[in-house]
């Protein structure tokens, strides 16, 4: 390939906006890249590969990679070095997509530990791979997204958790207070790729994309430097899994719509709310079957149930048995909660106080953001104290000594008197911290100016529902 013609195909791709790909290669004398490539199929009657490499498309799904970041696949390659790579190899790139014979690389197992137990296996693609899965995935779900349940949520424009939680509550309102809980045994591990593709060529006539979509999906794991066969599964990890998990679990929502269930579907999370628990175990046995027998995976027995939903947990938020529901955090949210603020001030840890509520306020206010979305602020609240008591015991540990927790208290404000009290006190450090010396000392006020957020929401609404707009019920 000559170096005039690699220029033009780099600048297809890559360059700013300006004229368009069809000009510019008339400009410069050379054929368009739909011209060039004569030994096409014309059997394909769509050009969605060429969609994929368009150039908008591409620059899009680079800026979303690097916004993304990530850590390297298996040949090391880094994000901030992608966009060289990409300048001196993508003509053949863009020749292996287009001529479909484009191999990934294995993707690299990572194991990070569940919250609530267990082990989930991450498979990381080469930031080379995670960008032709973004420019590709960012094509089919505009083209698919459309077609997709009102009653899904997870992994899709314009739809939230929060949605989700909030359209369950209002199933909950209209008196169907049972819910059949289903869970996925490792869902992303089991997906049937026979199947899977089966699904694809319903909704892809080109095949170049297809063998693209297979080749992602056979790419194999390297693990302690050998590569295994994947033989089934969509490792998490890839911008094109979660698409495909909806693709697969799009006939399970159609099946349920078909029943006349009504449902909220967010990944492999899918809940469905009845009128009696006699009505949820006989959904619950149908569903099962056809989950197991249609769709080739298997539902988890210990964490599936036919339960209350005050007494169920969905998305990290639960429900009041009142007549007209409220949402609140589940037990094991608060539970992973306060494990994570003790972690992060713990006395070990060796960072100043100010140190320390820096790094705790990057947690908690991207915590409040998804939490706030309850409706009992007086929780909020309690954890505010909670967490200012953990700051006040850790200063407090930090003064280590009598006469240093009296001159501390003398030099925040603390009367001579009351210093000396507390400073020759013989209870503990946790029990100090709500006495009234160490609220003079350490003020509420002082936490803020250190940048300490309040978990209560900036509105001080107990609802935020109209956020998210209207949620629509399928009667």
């Amino acid at each position: 390939m000559s170096d005039k013609r690699q220029k033009n195909q780099l600048e297809l791709a890559f360059m700013t906006e300006g004229r368009s790909e069809a000009s510019m290669a008339v400009d410069e004398g050379t054929e368009s890249p739909m011209a060039e490539r004569k030994a096409e199929s014309p059997a394909i009657r769509e050009q969605l590969m060429e969609e994929v490499i368009e150039r908008g498309n591409l620059q899009q799904a680079l800026r979303r990679v690097k916004a993304n970041r990530g850590s390297p696949g298996v040949d090391g390659m880094t994000v901030d070095e992608l966009a060289g790579y990409l300048k001196g190899n993508w003509p053949a790139i863009r020749e292996h997509l287009l001529s479909g014979t484009y191999k990934p690389q294995p993707v690299k197992r990572v194991e990070i530990a569940k919250p609530e137990g267990g082990i989930r296996k991450l498979g990381i693609p080469t930031v080379l791979d995670r960008f032709i899965q973004q420019a590709a995935m960012q094509v089919l779900q505009r083209k698919w997204d459309p077609t997709f349940s009102e009653h899904s949520y997870g992994f899709r424009p314009n739809r939230s958790a929060h949605q989700a939680v909030a359209q369950a509550q209002q199933y909950i309102a209209e008196g169907y207070r049972w819910v059949v809980d289903i869970d996925l045994e490792k869902f992303f591990d089991r997906v049937n790729h026979d199947k899977l593709m089966g699904e694809m060529a319903k909704r892809i006539t080109d095949k170049r994309v297809l063998k693209l979509i297979r080749a992602h999906l056979n790419a194999g794991v390297m693990e302690n430097g050998l590569v295994s066969p994947m033989e089934e599964g969509t490792p998490q990890g890839g911008p094109l899994s979660p698409l495909l998990s909806n693709i697969v679990l799009d006939e399970l929502d159609r099946e349920l719509e078909r029943r006349g269930h009504r449902f909220v579907r967010y990944a492999d999370d899918c809940n469905i709310y009845v009128r009696s628990r006699r009505a949820g175990q006989r959904v619950m046995e149908s569903i099962t079957e056809f989950i197991t027998t249609r769709l080739k995976l298997k539902v988890n027995s210990e964490k599936s149930a036919v339960g209350r939903p005050w007494e169920r947990k969905f998305l990290g938020f639960s429900f009041t048995s009142n007549r007209e529901p409220k949402r609140r955090i589940a037990p094991q949210a608060v539970k992973r909660f306060k494990e994570r603020v003790r972690e992060l001030t713990r006395r070990t840890r060796g960072v100043s106080l100010e140190e320390m509520v820096k790094q705790l306020a990057v947690y908690l206010r991207g915590w409040r953001e998804y939490f706030g979305f309850c409706q009992t602020p007086s929780v909020l609240q309690g954890f505010d104290e909670w967490v200012r008591r953990r700051l006040r015991t850790r200063a407090w540990k930090q003064w280590k000594q009598g006469k240093t927790w009296f001159a501390e208290l003398r030099r925040r404000g603390v009367g001579k008197n009351l210093a000396a009290q507390t400073a020759g006190s013989a209870h503990g450090p946790w029990r100090l911290a709500n006495s009234p010396a160490l609220g003079i000392a350490l003020p509420n006020a002082y936490f803020s100016s250190l940048g300490l957020p309040t978990l209560l929401p900036v509105d001080s609404s107990t609802c935020r529902t109209a956020v998210y707009g209207p949620v629509r019920t399928v009667v």
